[in-house]
């Protein structure tokens, strides 16, 4: 049990895995107080017992670290970091909400949209946007590799420049030191959406990321997803922000070929640094047997798309496919790129 008092101002870290693990690290690291709390009971044993490894080139090493079960957890935190994976969003934050001190927040620490299921429990006024492109995998009770440094970015919903995102801005470069503040986390998650279809895509191989964006034969039907992506995005009336490497513009309808191709050139010498070769999607799949965020992640942008009048063909197949793989129907392969069209 812990409970959070008013002579220290801890941060709630719920989700202990990739994401939540490698920020939680650095936090503790850093000398900030943190809490993890994870639903999986032998990652939080282990924690307990014998600390949060973290491997990796970057910040390797053990910390002590404080994890609980969310049942086990009692008060209330100023500060909370949601990273669970996308579909499970809805579920912790209910069971988080209690936790949310009166003057609190919830920075959502995730791949896509999160944001408005967390504001729709807890108001749009105790939420924080927040965008995170580095390599992390969980790798097994108790650890996390933290593969390659990439985009970290935080913004208020509305944009505003408040005291409360520049101490979150701060939290966050405790992490990286190169992390973002932006006025318009909502142009990067709609750009990490664009990026976001690509991986899943190329979650549905057995190859690499790189290998898969890097390969002439599959460049049309991921050109064409992408742009899928990148025009509802305008009709969204979404400016959209690049990371990484990643030029999302290169994937709006109007876009020169030969800035799409510059861009994928981009994205495979990115990928190409990262120790971690394949999405934390593939891994979902391949690894785990477990379901992916495909439907948090790529729902929205079908839905949206159907509210805007814009066709969503090659993304609703993305999706059918990749719920293919989850229930046995389709094996990882190349051949899943095929026939799209």
């Amino acid at each position: 049990m812990v409970v959070s008092g008013a002579a220290h101002n801890p941060v709630l870290i719920w989700g202990a895995g990739a994401i939540g693990g490698a920020l939680g690290a650095a936090f503790v690291r850093a000398g900030e107080e943190v809490v993890f709390v994870d639903a999986a009971l032998d990652h939080v044993v282990a924690m307990r017992e014998d600390g949060l490894e973290i491997t990796g080139p970057i910040a390797p090493g053990r910390v002590r670290v404080r994890a609980f079960a969310p049942e086990e957890l009692r008060g209330t935190f100023r500060r909370c970091v949601l990273a669970v994976k996308a579909h499970h969003t809805a579920g912790a934050i209910e069971a988080l909400a209690p936790h949310v001190a009166a003057d609190g927040f919830v920075v959502s620490a995730q791949n896509g949209l999160n944001e408005e299921v967390i504001a729709a429990r807890v108001g749009r006024a105790r939420t924080v946007g927040c965008f995170v492109n580095f390599g992390a995998d969980y790798l097994g009770p108790g650890t996390v590799l933290y593969g390659g440094r990439a985009a970290v970015v935080v913004g208020e919903l509305d944009g505003a420049e408040t005291a409360r995102i520049r101490e979150v801005h701060a939290l966050f470069r405790h992490f990286d030191e190169r992390a973002v503040l932006t006025p318009n986390i909502f142009g990067y998650l709609w750009a990490k959406l664009i990026y976001g279809a690509l991986l899943f895509a190329t979650a549905l191989t057995d190859d690499s990321i790189a290998d898969v964006l890097a390969a002439p034969e599959h460049r049309a039907v991921l050109t064409a997803l992408a742009r899928e992506v990148g025009t509802v995005s305008r009709a969204e009336g979404v400016r959209l922000e690049g990371f990484d490497g990643f030029d999302p513009d290169a994937f709006l309808p109007d876009a020169p070929d030969e800035r799409t191709a510059r861009s994928f050139d981009d994205m495979v010498a990115h990928n190409r640094r990262s120790l971690k070769t394949h999405s934390g999607i593939w891994r979902d799949l391949a690894v785990r047997k477990r379901r992916t965020e495909v439907d948090a992640q790529l729902g929205p942008v079908v839905e949206a798309g159907r509210r805007r009048g814009v066709p969503t063909p090659l993304t609703s197949a993305v999706l059918e496919r990749i719920h293919d793989v989850e229930e046995g129907r389709r094996p990882l392969a190349r051949a899943n790129l095929d026939g799209f069209a």
